[in-house]
């Protein structure tokens, strides 16, 4: 697996509305687009911070995994995001291959059109990883 970057780092939060203030306001970023995954049940807002992104996430339904996350550890970090250059299916498959458990078994549709699959936190050291891929580049 060819790792090239940290393609973002992302932030469970109960309100994008209550949350976007702080990084604008105190933190001097920008939001530069706010965005719904309709398939995942999260809106997301965007911030870049030098060739890494801060992906704001909240929850879009009681029953979605953000809900969840924040039911039971609160607001905080969610996961840590790579991207890689040899395709995430590709990663997937080298990964399984090392016997450490995904989450997705295919790459699916993530947020600012990246091809994204996870990788269980149980064999990530406690680390929920996202690997991401723009099929654009």
């Amino acid at each position: 697996m060819q790792i090239s970057h940290i393609e973002h780092l992302g932030i469970a939060v109960k309100s994008l509305d209550e949350a976007i203030p702080y990084y604008e306001n105190i933190l001097g970023l920008k939001c530069y687009s706010i965005e719904e995954v309709p398939d995942q049940k999260v809106r997301t807002a965007f911030f870049e911070v030098g060739q890494t992104k801060l992906e704001l996430l909240e929850s879009t339904s009681p029953d979605g995994t953000i809900a969840g996350f924040i039911e039971k550890r609160g607001e905080g970090i969610h996961h840590l995001a790579f991207a890689v250059e040899d395709g995430v299916q590709n990663a997937l498959n080298e990964v399984s291959e090392k016997g450490i458990r995904v989450i997705d078994k295919a790459p699916r549709h993530g947020a600012e059109g990246l091809n994204i699959a996870f990788l269980h936190p149980k064999s990530t050291i406690g680390v929920l990883t996202e690997l991401c891929e723009n099929p654009n580049k």
